[in-house]
């Protein structure tokens, strides 16, 4: 390549980019050179400006502002729930939770789960903003007594129907208080690894090294939490399953499972042995299984089910049996 010896802020000032004589190499590498530049001296304006396109992966899909974009109702079918989801960590915590009360025997726990493509902005139609304002799967609705009760946030959901039924929540006050500790733990916690390190490790336009170091520190230590808490205990509370760790397992489970962004050895997650004996061994429970097929679009054919009415829809209606 020919060497050139450019003023890159001088051309740009005098705006003579399409006058000069540079090759398309050259003029991706200026590009490119600007862009990491503002990257590097951004100043944020006095008043923040929304642009659609700049946010990577999400940047269609998220918006600051509220409420639905287009009317649409939601189905619903013959079960007493009605789940609006998609097979995303939160998603999953109430898959499971269902299917572990009709594991139970518990056939008033009986749904219908309805997928909610987040891609495709289906979460801003009217009926589903009904349900949940802030436009966020999953969100349910329990039609038990004749009326339609709206339940929406993954942990809420997990609590309603904990207390409901009155499994995976202990019964004793001091029991209990633990259980919900580590319940709004998980839903304090999570925002650091999903929308803080996902997005900037896995998603963001540009790898930045600030915010890429920042939300590990977090989510290392987060780890370190729950593996200094399971070196003595079978689950979250003590040897009692619950809906903390339905909801834990969810995202930290399936990160040292390597289910999230491709991140197990940058994060080196084998180093955390209590987390990981932990989480291969709610792994193999049946209904944890079963719900995270469940509104699920990635992955395996076999592994995904896109909607869920009955029991015998996980070996009959899985992608790879009736995929489009």
């Amino acid at each position: 390549m020919k060497q050139i010896n450019i003023d890159k802020s001088y051309l740009l000032l005098k705006n003579w980019w399409e006058d000069i004589n540079l090759t398309n190499f050259e003029k991706s590498y200026l590009n490119k050179e600007t862009q990491l530049s503002k990257l590097q001296k951004y100043t944020p304006p006095d008043v923040w400006v929304w642009e659609k396109e700049n946010g990577g992966k999400f940047a269609k899909i998220n918006r600051p502002i509220s409420g639905f974009t287009y009317e649409k109702n939601l189905p619903k079918g013959i079960h007493p729930f009605q789940l609006y989801s998609q097979g995303t960590p939160n998603g999953v915590k109430v898959t499971v939770m269902l299917e572990e009360l009709l594991n139970l025997g518990i056939k008033e726990a009986e749904y219908d789960a309805w997928l909610i493509r987040i891609g495709k902005g289906d979460q801003f139609s009217s009926g589903f903003v009904d349900i949940n304002p802030n436009s966020k799967i999953p969100s349910l609705t329990d039609n038990t007594k004749g009326t339609s009760i709206k339940v929406f946030e993954s942990g809420s959901i997990l609590l309603y129907l904990a207390d409901k039924f009155k499994k995976f929540i202990p019964e004793t006050f001091e029991a209990r208080t633990e259980c919900l500790n580590w319940l709004f733990w998980q839903m304090a916690s999570a925002p650091y690894l999903g929308g803080g390190f996902g997005h900037f490790y896995a998603y963001a336009p540009e790898k930045l090294e600030y915010p890429i170091d920042r939300f590990s520190m977090e989510v290392k230590r987060q780890l370190d939490v729950l593996d200094k808490l399971l070196s003595d205990k079978t689950f979250i509370c003590n040897d009692e399953y619950t809906i903390a760790d339905i909801a834990i397992w969810s995202w930290y489970g399936a990160l040292v499972l390597g289910r999230l962004y491709g991140a197990e050895e940058f994060l080196d997650v084998k180093s955390y042995k209590n987390v990981l004996r932990w989480a291969k061994f709610i792994n193999e429970r049946p209904a944890v299984k079963r719900g995270r097929m469940v509104n699920k679009i990635s992955g395996y054919p076999g592994s995904q089910l896109h909607e869920r009415h009955d029991a015998s829809d996980f070996q009959n209606k899985t992608q790879d049996k009736i995929g489009n």
